[in-house]
């Protein structure tokens, strides 16, 4: 495998496999992640994604991330991540070995920036938090700045005041991506809870259901869309 590419699922799938180790795990954690996982940003989380492989695959996991600030944050406080998430981790074990663990979801693990003074475990459900991209021109290579990801732009405060973010290459001009706007849930969901301090433990299935209203919507539609549109190209 080549370790230049490929990804946590794939790190995961290989580690699963066999082909690496002789044994499958019986628990598969991915992570620490620098920047937090919530909202919509699971959607498109290497590290969450991670996780999700080893639940397709019937292998209790956790996918952990710890929301890391730029100026605050230090390599030190991941080891005060880990630590945090012993007890979960040793409680989970026990659950496997008693063969009671459910294995019909993941959960998700996100760590505050002040870990030191955590204000204890939260079960939170996935919110709708995300943050708006667009896109800025600039004149020369160097103003693209250093590559960063979307959830180091969401928690890196120097990222987002500098706008410092990954540059594309169109032809001759230069693009750089930046933060629009953000939106956070104000109910008791993933994100909010970890702004406040809290290690939020969310679990996660494999599918995203449309909401309620958008599906009966839809059911009303279908019908009567395929029978015009069927009709107008004859």
């Amino acid at each position: 495998m080549d370790f230049s590419t490929g990804t946590p699922a794939d790190c995961a799938s290989l580690g699963i496999s066999k082909e690496l180790f002789s044994f499958v795990p019986d628990l598969v954690i991915s992570g620490i992640n620098m920047g937090s996982n919530c909202g919509y940003h699971v959607v498109y989380s290497g590290t969450v994604a991670g996780a999700r492989e080893a639940f397709f695959n019937g292998i209790p996991a956790v996918s952990v991330s710890y929301d890391w600030v730029g100026g605050k944050s230090s390599v030190d406080d991941y080891t005060l991540a880990a630590e945090a998430c012993l007890p979960i981790f040793r409680a989970i074990l026990a659950e496997i070995k008693n063969k009671s663990y459910p294995l019909n979801g993941f959960l998700n693990i996100d760590l505050p920036t002040d870990i030191a003074n955590h204000k204890g475990y939260k079960l939170t459900r996935q919110g709708k938090s995300i943050f708006k991209m667009g896109w800025e021109e600039v004149k020369s290579e160097g103003q693209g700045g250093k590559m960063l990801s979307t959830m180091e732009m969401e928690s890196d405060s120097s990222a987002r005041a500098e706008i410092d973010t990954a540059t594309v290459a169109a032809g001759y001009r230069m693009f750089k991506r930046k933060v629009i706007r953000s939106v956070i849930d104000d109910v008791d969901t993933d994100k909010r809870s970890l702004q406040e301090g809290y290690i939020t433990v969310t679990p996660l299935g494999a599918i995203s259901p449309a909401e309620t209203d958008c599906h009966s919507y839809f059911k009303e539609w279908l019908p009567s869309a395929v029978q015009q549109f069927s009709s107008s190209a004859l």
